[in-house]
């Protein structure tokens, strides 16, 4: 008896250990996905935002403004929204199936219509695993807290 429970014990930690490198090698995928995303907002390349993001793409801002992907995109290339720098700050990632949602503090010095502006929002990204490739559905800016604003 005590050998079969050692077995059957053995073989749930390794199924573990196999759905944690599994896990990881997911979150990796899509952290790599954030960083081009974050690149390619302050290189205003349009055709790497495109790649990235879905064709039923929800950009949505902490003003409230929703853009689809055509829009978001617009915004980006033609520098009305001028990201000069962006830094990611606590960013957490969790997997569900082919579900990814990236949550981060987004601070960033933007040079919007000529204007110097420094700005530091919530951020909840929404990614989905299609064709063996991570992309971005949904994103979601929220203004922070004083007290978010002052944690990194």
């Amino acid at each position: 008896m005590r050998r079969i429970s050692f077995l059957i014990l053995t073989i749930f930690l390794q199924f573990s250990v196999f759905a944690q490198k599994a896990n990881s090698k997911e979150e990796n995928a899509v952290k790599s996905q954030v960083e081009i995303l974050r690149q390619a907002m302050i290189d205003a390349d349009g055709v790497k935002l495109k790649a990235l993001t879905s064709d039923q793409l929800s950009y949505v801002h902490s003003n409230g403004n929703v853009q689809n992907q055509a829009e978001f995109i617009e915004g980006i290339v033609s520098r009305k929204s001028n990201f000069v720098s962006i830094d990611l700050q606590n960013q957490t990632i969790a997997i569900q199936n082919d579900v990814a949602i990236v949550r981060h503090v987004l601070a960033a010095h933007t040079k919007d219509d000529g204007i110097d502006k420094d700005i530091k929002i919530g951020i909840m990204l929404v990614w989905q695993k299609q064709k063996n490739k991570w992309i971005l559905i949904a994103r979601q800016a929220y203004k922070l807290t004083t007290k978010q604003t002052t944690t990194k």
